[in-house]
């Protein structure tokens, strides 16, 4: 595998948008499927990378990839707090998956937030079927936190969010 994660070039915004967005439509992460508003989010690679990074997972030219990774709270960060970076829109393109792009992706973003000044954890969101993921965050010594877990819609019972922490 030759994989490299790298910050994203905007070149690149609009096919790491669509795997962000196919990503999350073919695994049913959507409740309203292609009419769901969050879709419009996933696919705008450009306003991420105006309030946070967004890393790049390629294979030569192809990107396979990506994660927005927020060094710190602010308009993209979700739950994180004072000292804390947070992981954002992990997805991987559904040909690339099983060979350790996610787990590279998560990596990177644990090597930036232990260069971020004053950082003591990482923080992330997830649905409660990502498995997959859910695998990956423990073989990486992230923790359950299920006192933050959250809902983005609260009119929507089904759609609490778990929470992962990882403390550097």
């Amino acid at each position: 595998m030759d994989i490299t994660i790298r910050q994203a070039l905007p070149v690149e915004y609009a096919v790491l948008g669509e795997i962000t967005a196919q990503a999350y439509l073919r695994d049913g992460l959507l409740d309203f499927g292609e009419s769901d508003s969050y879709l419009g989010e996933l696919r705008d690679v450009a306003k991420r990378a105006g309030a946070a990074e967004v890393l790049a997972a390629v294979e030569g030219d192809r990107v396979l990839g990506g994660v927005t990774f927020v060094p710190a709270a602010g308009p993209m960060a979700d739950i994180a707090g004072p000292g804390e970076a947070e992981i954002r829109m992990l997805a991987v393109d559904h040909a690339a998956r099983g060979r350790g792009t996610g787990e590279a992706l998560v990596r990177a973003c644990v090597e930036r937030a232990r260069a971020v000044p004053g950082c003591r954890r990482v923080v992330l969101s997830t649905q409660r079927t990502m498995h997959t993921a859910h695998r990956v965050y423990a073989r990486l010594g992230f923790l359950r936190t299920p006192e933050r877990d959250w809902n983005p819609l609260p009119h929507l019972d089904d759609l609490t969010l778990l929470t992962y922490a990882l403390t550097l």
